[in-house]
């Protein structure tokens, strides 16, 4: 399996709250959240890994020329300046296309690593039909969720959603597992003139892709100082 690890945001809101190390580096649990992806991705059995960064963080660039990643792990390293985690996963698929089906995240996804690998297997064994399959959490604590409404049956996407409709239940949980078909509407979408990840979940399923929907337990952002804790606290549970 590839990955891509979207790291091209400023983390603001964290800078403004005292913390003072770039978010990719926030720890958690004793280590780095980018480090903690990086070897959960690679015990997972990861070929290639891209990572993204808006090379304007010397601590983080240092950090990454310093990781050294498992054998036989191609690590892609890129410093690209993004008007958005679209635009950061644009960067980041030009070096994931053609080979095969990938797992893009954003660097502040905190999940149990063996939800993630639960989910790795499920998306590497997908029948050919299902074009992209989206991490769902029943846990909300967005500021604004993206509500993710499925056919019960089969949790088959029907659409994504800014509000929540009776009898939806999820919210996507930020890892996307894509095809290359689900590239395609990607770069329709940038030259467009769409910029957020939700507009392009849409535009998958508006395009009649095979969009499915996977459970994947807890999964939480660290936008805030207060997430930190947070997040140490469900990993220690």
């Amino acid at each position: 399996m590839n990955f891509g690890i979207i790291a091209a945001g400023e983390g603001q809101r964290l800078a403004d709250e005292g913390i003072c190390v770039p978010k990719p580096l926030v720890e958690i649990q004793g280590s780095p959240m980018l480090e903690r992806l990086l070897r959960i991705m690679e015990e997972c059995g990861a070929e290639r890994i891209v990572i993204c960064t808006n090379g304007s963080m010397p601590e983080l660039r240092r950090f990454i020329e310093a990781y050294e990643p498992a054998p036989g792990v191609e690590l892609i390293r890129l410093e690209r300046v993004t008007s958005s985690s679209m635009h950061t996963f644009k960067e980041i698929s030009t070096h994931l296309r053609g080979r095969g089906r990938f797992i893009v995240t954003t660097v502040d996804t905190i999940f149990r690593q063996e939800d993630f690998s639960r989910y790795v297997d499920a998306w590497a064994s997908a029948p050919r039909y299902v074009d992209a399959l989206m991490a769902a959490t029943g846990f909300v604590d967005d500021e604004k969720p993206l509500w993710v409404s499925v056919n019960q049956a089969d949790m088959k996407v029907r659409g994504f959603l800014d509000c929540q409709e009776p009898g939806v239940e999820y919210v996507s949980g930020g890892i996307y597992g894509l095809s290359d078909s689900a590239v395609d509407v990607l770069d329709e979408c940038i030259a467009s003139g769409l910029s957020r990840m939700r507009n392009y979940q849409r535009a998958l399923v508006e395009r009649g892709l095979g969009v499915y929907a996977m459970p994947m337990g807890k999964i939480l952002d660290v936008d805030h100082a207060s997430d930190i804790e947070a997040a140490n606290s469900f990993l220690s549970q």
